[in-house]
C-alpha cells in the first residue's frame, strides 16, 4: 500500500526578502516551523527553489518560486508572538513620538525613561509598541539600533525586512551619522577634540557597566563645546565614531566631565544644584543615513522638557546648537591636506617677497613689505643712506 503524498505549499519570494537565507524566510513568514523540520525537508529534497533542490542556508532572490511541504497543523497554529495587547494609550504614545515616516522607515523621538527593548521588570518599551506603527506596511516594523533607557531622541525603525538589512549595514559600517546633545559638569580645557579610550565590560557588573581598559575595544568620540555656563557646566555636541555600549557616558566621565544626571558613571558629581533636573541630559539630536530607495533621511528631534528647561536655566542660546554641526562631522583635516595648505601658504609668502626684491613697474607703488606702501622721498632730495654705506651696484637690465 503506497504512502499518501505530502501536501505541498508554495510562495513567491518578495522584493523585501531578496538576498536573505532560506531559513530566515521561514522565520519571517512561517515562524512556527522548527529548524529541525526545515533541515529534514531540505535533506529529502522537499524544499525547492525554481524546481531545484534547496538548502536552508541558500540565499534567495526576489521572484523565485519556493515549494515546501505544508507544515503540520500543530506547528502552523503556534502563535507567532507573545505579548499583551496594545491599549489606546499605547497606540497614542507610539504615534505621538513619530517624527518621520515613509515606505521604508519610521523615526521616533524616544522619550527619556522609555526602554528600547524589554528586560527584567520592563513591561513597556519601544519594541512592544511597534505593532502600533505597522500602518499599511507589509510586516511588523523592526528596530535596527537602540538608545539607552534614559537617553532621549531620534530612533530609527525599519518598516520592511529589506530596509532593516540595509539600515543595519549602514550602522555596522559607520556610514550612518548620529549627533547627540549633552549638558556636562564643568568645561573641558580643549573646546573641540576627540576622545580615544578603549572600553570593556566592568567585571562584577554583569555586563551592565563599562569602563576604560587597555584591553577593551577601540572607542572614539568626537566632541565640541557649544556654549559654557561659567565653569560649572557646558552644553556639548557629541558624535560617536564607534558604537560601544554607554560609550558617550563613559568617555565624558573619563575626562572628568560626566553628563548631568548620569549617576551611574559620574556618581554624586554628576548632579548640579538649583533647579537643574536630575534626569539624564543626553539626547540623540540628529540622525543622517542613506535611504534604501535613494536619497537620505536627515531628521532632527526636539529635546525633552527637562533638557529644554536646563538649557534655559543655564542661559544657553538654543540657536548656537545648529551652528557648526557639519564642520564638526567632517572632523579635523587629514595630515596630508593640512600639510598641503601650509605649503601653499608659504609659497604665497615667498612669491610676495620675490616681487618685493625684483621691484615694481613704474606705475606700481613701491613697498617695503607686503601691503604697506614705502614712503616717497621728498622732491629734489635723494633718498638718504647711512653714513659710510656703499652705493649699491646698478641692477642688470631685465631681458625682454
Amino acid at each position: 500500500m503506497s504512502e499518501p503524498k505530502t501536501k505541498l505549499d508554495g510562495a513567491t519570494i518578495a522584493e523585501e526578502d531578496d538576498g536573505i537565507r532560506l531559513d530566515r524566510w521561514f522565520k519571517r513568514h512561517r515562524e512556527g516551523t522548527p529548524h529541525a523540520l526545515l533541515a529534514r525537508w531540505a535533506r529529502s529534497g522537499q524544499l525547492t527553489l525554481d524546481g531545484k533542490k534547496a538548502d536552508v542556508s541558500d540565499r534567495i532572490a526576489a521572484g523565485q518560486k519556493l515549494v515546501m511541504p505544508t507544515p503540520p497543523v500543530e506547528t502552523a497554529a503556534r502563535p507567532a508572538r507573545k505579548g499583551r495587547p496594545l491599549t489606546d494609550a499605547d497606540v497614542e504614545l507610539a504615534t505621538g513620538m513619530m517624527i518621520h515616516r515613509d515606505a521604508s522607515a519610521i523615526v521616533i523621538n524616544k522619550l527619556p525613561g522609555l526602554a528600547t527593548q524589554g528586560g527584567t521588570k520592563t513591561e513597556q518599551h519601544v519594541d512592544g509598541l511597534l505593532d502600533a506603527l505597522k500602518f499599511d506596511g507589509p510586516t511588523r516594523p523592526k528596530l535596527v539600533h537602540r538608545l539607552d533607557k534614559d537617553t532621549s531622541g531620534a530612533l530609527l525603525i525599519a518598516r520592511t525586512p529589506r530596509a532593516a538589512a540595509y539600515f543595519a549595514k549602514s550602522f555596522s559600517n559607520r556610514s550612518a551619522r548620529k549627533t547627540y546633545w549633552a549638558i556636562i559638569v564643568g568645561v573641558p580645557d580643549i573646546q573641540q577634540g576627540e576622545i580615544d579610550l578603549p572600553l570593556a565590560k566592568q567585571p562584577g557588573s554583569g555586563g551592565e557597566k563599562m569602563h576604560v581598559h587597555d584591553d577593551g575595544l577601540p572607542s572614539k568620540t568626537r566632541y565640541r563645546v557649544i556654549e559654557r555656563a561659567g565653569n560649572s557646566a557646558a552644553w556639548v555636541e557629541l558624535q560617536p565614531l564607534t558604537g560601544r555600549t554607554h560609550q558617550l557616558r563613559v568617555h565624558m566621565a573619563a575626562i572628568g566631565h560626566p553628563i548631568v544626571g548620569d549617576g551611574k558613571y559620574g556618581g554624586k558629581g554628576a548632579f548640579l544644584t538649583g533647579t537643574i533636573s536630575r534626569k539624564m541630559h543626553l539626547h540623540s539630536r540628529r540622525l543622517r543615513i542613506d535611504h534604501p530607495d535613494g536619497g537620505a533621511i536627515d531628521v532632527s528631534a526636539e529635546v525633552p522638557d527637562h533638557f529644554a528647561a536646563s538649557l534655559d536655566a543655564l542661559g544657553f542660546d538654543p540657536l548656537l546648537g545648529e551652528i557648526g554641526t557639519d564642520d564638526v562631522a567632517k572632523g579635523p583635516p587629514p595630515k596630508a591636506a593640512a600639510k598641503a595648505a601650509a605649503k601653499a601658504h608659504s609659497k604665497q609668502i615667498r612669491k610676495a617677497r620675490r616681487g618685493e626684491r625684483r621691484g615694481r613697474t613704474a606705475t606700481s607703488k613701491p613697498t617695503d613689505h607686503v601691503g604697506k606702501p614705502k614712503p616717497k622721498a621728498k622732491p629734489g632730495k635723494p633718498a638718504s643712506r647711512k653714513p659710510g654705506a656703499k652705493k649699491p651696484p646698478p641692477r642688470p637690465a631685465r631681458p625682454r
